[in-house]
């Protein structure tokens, strides 16, 4: 499952990745981005498309081999982000995983300064504090959390296993 999917930009990855026998949900609130993504990816016939709140997956326990999420765990609001962590952990096989890709905390001052207004202008002050203590916020979920950074530094990806 993709949550937070938008455009449906790593759905094709995913296709390829489970194969002709697997299948990729992706999930997303905005009726609008599903309607974009489904122009997209309409040639993909493994993937089913869900509208729904990432904090209130329609899915019943333990239905999914993985979760991703791309660049847009850190803009859920709030208790949102707490209320999806443990929907992930509900809806996740035992043993599996929840890759979350991300931008990883600029190293150049004046990109970092930019950053944070970004994510302030958000109203991402949970983000910030998951960006401080992002280890232990998700190892607080999972039993064990591994984080990879891009070549470029840039980005993130953070695999976190159940």
């Amino acid at each position: 499952m993709d949550l937070c999917t938008g455009t449906g930009s790593l759905l094709p990855y995913l296709c390829r990745l489970v194969g002709r026998k697997g299948s990729v949900v992706g999930v997303d609130f905005s009726r609008g981005m599903l309607e974009a993504n489904r122009r997209k990816t309409k040639e993909l016939e493994n993937t089913c498309l869900v509208e729904a709140d990432a904090a209130f997956l329609p899915f019943i326990g333990g239905s999914f081999d993985a979760v991703t999420c791309s660049h847009a765990f850190y803009e859920l609001k709030g208790a949102t982000q707490e209320r999806a962590l443990r929907e992930i952990l509900r809806i996740l096989k035992p043993g599996k995983s929840f890759l979350m890709m991300e931008h990883d905390v600029p190293r150049n001052s004046l990109v970092l300064a930019l950053f944070y207004v970004r994510m302030i202008s958000m109203g991402a002050k949970r983000a910030l504090a998951i960006l401080r203590h992002e280890r232990s916020t998700l190892e607080s979920y999972f039993s064990r959390v591994e984080k990879v950074t891009s070549p470029s530094g840039r980005s993130k990806i953070l695999t976190c296993r159940k």
